[in-house]
């Protein structure tokens, strides 16, 4: 080592703030602190040696995500300037991995010089188990294997300027004031996953989680039904948990759960670490992108203020419950690397913490109004392409929590009542579209919505972080090591906002966007077809390649056996029965079909298999798409097997056979030759369907990610996922909705018109 206070005495000399040399436990290193941690350590001070506590990931060891940081583009002006190879050599012998997590710290090495604790939960509303068990439990976890370890190494622990609460006027750089204890509370928020885990398993929570799945999913079958169920209920348990923790927040004066453990983490910190032992406290703001180092603007992922800018310029937030003249307090992360590190260098006392606010507010105010004036700007002048509604930047006028609150709860309910409506009419090229624009619309609602109520507290904030003790520190930077401080009042707003920051989180939103459109583009470009053995090509009937339902099937029977009368005596007697088919229908599509075909009980088989071969082939062909059957013949002559498949009886499918390799369908159990109306075994619809399908394939040998599948339906959804490639043909409003959202092409095929001719055709 190289000087007393890299050395760790408790050295409190009030000299330049020196180099750090030994060795430094980071946790967090993966994050987007912790990067820049780990490269300005690698920078700016040779004489450390740095190990990284990494959770490894499946298929991944930690030694194997600590070794890819080296790629990240924070490390990118660092290994052009010493070469890539030295760099790889540098980190190689500098940077160790040590496998664990917060949940479960492994032993650490007892020569640790310096602890810095960064990582943490990077939700501000989650579950409130989650969020103890991370912030509060983590840091207890920490300190406790420290102590095991025999190391007394000098800890500064990150934490984060909101912890003060709820409260007006100046938090001051210092031991927090309040009687909430740590332990009860992580004790109570452990036991809270219990007790609601307990409450969505009681009969009358579940009826109703299971009624509502069944109204949504019970035409794709049981099992669609009791996944959709659990994962209601697991939604259940997450929701109530989530504003457990806001609401235990809130009713002890934090805004969050968040922000309370963060601050009962510190709590922990003093009481496990602090008492007897070098502990500083850094406290940031909101960090924010890159002021000078690495590299102007540099950032790795979205921040707090990123999705509120994004969502502005996309013209997304018409308005916003915003204070303007509220203090947005943002904070460089090349800033609060160099404080952190400049702390770490300048050890206090033992058990004497030192409490560090990294923060804007009180030397370099921004005034909400000039962030939102600044963003205006920007986006005015720099739109966002290809995006609806960018050309109009909105202008806010500030109306309140209120009015604001209103407005999204009235475009909450019209979004809702429009979707309704849109899953009752007929799917259309037209309310396809109309689909779409809803879709945008209510993902655009929700992000009002969640930004809303995740910003609120930070926007109408009067609080003002002190940052004496910080502003103390900095001074002691030696100023040939510029881009080593972290003066505030060196930033002008405007130029960081407009030059820097803004044009970084919407680079990095437009190569996130490249990404989607990509594969939007795949997902919707027709795909040639591969020439291989080992695929299959499954089509749906009824709907798909022809245009009818098993009640129009039995009319082409009756009127191919008996003319119009009969046909239209067998139409009277349907509609006698139509509310219970109907109900039928709605409930389960297999319970519809065994309904309906014992119309079929009493007609000679014989007579039927005539009049298919007769009259019936004629109304058939004259609904069969042509272009279902242009398809099928690609896959043909791409070498895939090709199947038809229905859940009604399988001689109503005979006129189209010869097209297919296959024809799977059901058969009608015969007495005598009499048809008893009676299926010889389940109908081969919605999860059925998918079953056979998983057997066929493996049995044939057939790879389902490389196969296709084509349906109309909602009810082939469980099938229809099963491929690699899957199409919505002609789909229900429903069927389409999946399918936009998951991606899939939407084909609208043309409806009859086919000949027995066009059947021998090539």
């Amino acid at each position: 080592m190289t000087n007393d206070a890299a050395a760790g005495t408790g050295a409190t000399s009030e000299g330049p703030v020196p180099r750090l040399s030994g060795h430094v436990l980071v946790t967090g290193g993966t994050g987007f602190v912790g990067q820049a941690v780990l490269e300005r350590l690698l920078v700016s001070h040779p004489d450390t040696r740095v190990s990284l506590l990494v959770r490894g990931k499946t298929g991944q060891s930690a030694e194997d995500r600590v070794r890819k940081l080296l790629s990240k583009p924070v490390f990118k002006p660092w290994r052009e300037a010493v070469g890539r190879d030295e760099a790889a050599r540098i980190f190689a012998e500098r940077v160790t991995a040590i496998e664990g997590s917060l949940d479960e710290v492994p032993p650490l090495p007892g020569d640790l010089d310096f602890v810095l604790h960064s990582a943490s939960t990077v939700s501000f509303d989650p579950p409130i188990d989650e969020a103890f068990a991370t912030n509060t439990g983590g840091a207890r976890n920490l300190y406790s294997a420290i102590l095991a370890s025999g190391a007394d190494p000098h800890v500064v622990h990150v934490s984060t300027c909101y912890v003060g609460g709820m409260r007006k006027g100046v938090l001051p750089e210092g031991r927090l004031e309040h009687e909430a204890d740590w332990k009860v509370e992580a004790t109570a928020a452990a036991a809270a996953r219990q007790r609601v885990e307990l409450r969505s398993r009681e009969p009358g929570v579940l009826r109703g989680l299971m009624a509502k799945a069944r109204a949504e999913h019970g035409k794709e079958g049981p099992r669609a039904v009791a996944q959709a169920a659990e994962a209601a209920r697991v939604d259940w348990v997450k929701q109530r948990l989530v504003a457990a923790g806001r609401s235990r927040a809130q009713s002890l004066g934090w805004t969050d759960v968040y922000t309370l453990t963060k601050a009962l983490a510190e709590r922990a910190a003093e009481e496990l670490w602090g008492a007897g032992h070098r502990l500083s406290v850094v406290r940031p703001s909101v960090i924010e992108s890159a002021l000078e180092h690495p590299f102007p603007g540099w950032i790795d992922g979205f921040k707090v203020a990123d999705p509120l800018i994004i969502a502005f310029g996309r013209g997304q937030l018409p308005d916003f419950p915003g204070v303007p003249d509220s203090v947005l307090d943002i904070i460089p992360v090349d800033f609060v690397v160099n404080a952190m590190l400049a702390a770490a260098a300048t050890p206090p006392e033992p058990g004497a913490p030192r409490y560090l606010q990294v923060a804007s507010g009180a030397s370099n105010p921004l005034p909400f109004h000039a962030m939102y004036g600044n963003v205006h700007e920007y986006f005015t002048a720099n739109p966002i392409p290809d995006t609806p509604g960018a050309e109009r930047v909105p202008t806010w006028q500030f109306p309140g929590d209120r009015r604001v609150e209103r407005a999204i709860r009235r475009a909450e309910t019209v979004v809702g009542a429009a979707n309704t409506a849109l899953d009752r009419m007929p799917s259309t090229k037209r309310t396809r579209e109309w689909q779409r624009t809803m879709g945008r619309r209510e993902r655009d609602v929700a992000s009002l919505r969640q930004l809303s109520d995740l910003y609120r507290a930070y926007v109408g904030t009067e609080v003002i972080f002190d940052d004496a003790n910080t502003r103390a520190l900095g001074a002691r930077v030696p100023v040939d090591r510029p881009t080593e401080g972290f003066d505030v009042t060196r930033i002008d707003w405007r130029d960081y906002l407009q030059s820097v920051h803004v044009p970084a989180v919407t680079q990095l939103m437009r190569v996130f966007s490249r990404g989607r459109s990509s594969e939007r583009a795949a997902a919707s470009a027709p795909k040639a077809l591969p020439q291989r053995s080992d695929v299959l090509a499954v089509f749906d009937l009824e709907g798909t390649v022809v245009e009818s339902n098993i009640v129009q099937q039995l009319l082409w029977v009756r009127r191919a056996q008996g003319g119009e009368a009969a046909a239209a005596g067998e139409t009277a007697s349907i509609l006698t029965r139509l509310p219970s088919y109907l109900a039928a229908e709605r409930r389960d599509r297999g319970e519809f079909l065994r309904s309906f075909l014992r119309r079929y009980a009493g007609m000679p088989a014989e007579r039927l298999r005539s009049a298919v071969r007769g009259g019936y082939t004629d109304a058939l062909l004259a609904h069969t798409s042509g272009d279902a059957l242009q398809r099928v013949r690609e896959h043909r002559a791409a070498g895939h097997r090709t199947v038809l498949v229905t859940g009604s009886i399988g001689v109503l499918a005979e006129p189209l056979a010869a097209l297919f390799d296959e024809v799977v369908a059901g058969t009608m159990h015969e007495d005598g030759g009499v048809l008893t109306g009676y299926l010889g075994a389940p109908p081969l619809v919605d999860e059925a369907r998918g079953a056979w399908l998983a057997q066929y394939a493996g049995r044939g040998g057939f790879d389902l990610s490389a196969s296709y599948a084509y349906g109309d339906s909602v009810a082939d959804l469980p099938w229809l996922s099963l491929v690699g490639n899957a199409t919505a043909v002609n789909p229900d409003a429903r069927l389409a909705r999946a399918a936009l959202k998951r991606r899939w092409p939407i084909l609208d095929w043309r409806r009859g018109g086919v000949s027995r001719a066009d059947l021998l055709a090539p």
